[in-house]
């Protein structure tokens, strides 16, 4: 089995990835991908600002910083696992890489706002379930 697990380094990320690492326990061939994604957007108004491959740095060093937890977790469950790192619209690029790179699932923390915060602001995890067809476990 194929995990894709989207984390930001929150606590309810490092928990989806446990709970992947769990689901491949019996698993020898299952691997999980940690998917660090940034939207990059804000970025693009002052890149003319700030020496060319600076913001390609920042994002790439809060990427890592954001997956070293996850990573720690699978090291120590001792599940196959690798790293993806990513800019644009965050629900967006979960989907289209859950769907080209072949995965089962999809399994992602909520960082548990409430029903009334995600009426008025939106939720990256309501964006990927509504936008994918593959199966979405989600874990707060």
């Amino acid at each position: 089995m194929k995990i894709l697990v989207p984390t930001d380094g929150s606590a309810s990320a490092l928990r989806a990835a446990k709970y992947a690492a769990k689901l491949l326990a019996d698993d020898e061939h299952g691997r999980i991908t940690l998917l660090s994604v940034h939207d990059d957007e804000a970025f693009r108004r002052v890149r003319k600002y700030v020496p060319k491959g600076a913001i390609a740095d920042y994002i790439r060093e809060l990427s890592e910083t954001e997956l070293k937890p996850a990573r720690a977790a699978l090291d120590r469950a001792g599940v196959a696992h690798d790293m993806v790192m990513r800019t644009g619209a965050v629900a967006q690029e979960i989907v289209k890489l859950g769907h080209s790179g072949g995965f089962d699932l999809i399994v992602m923390g909520t960082k548990g706002r409430s029903a009334f915060g995600d009426l008025l602001m939106g939720s990256v995890a309501q964006k990927v379930l509504s936008a994918t067809q593959l199966p979405v476990t989600f874990i707060k």
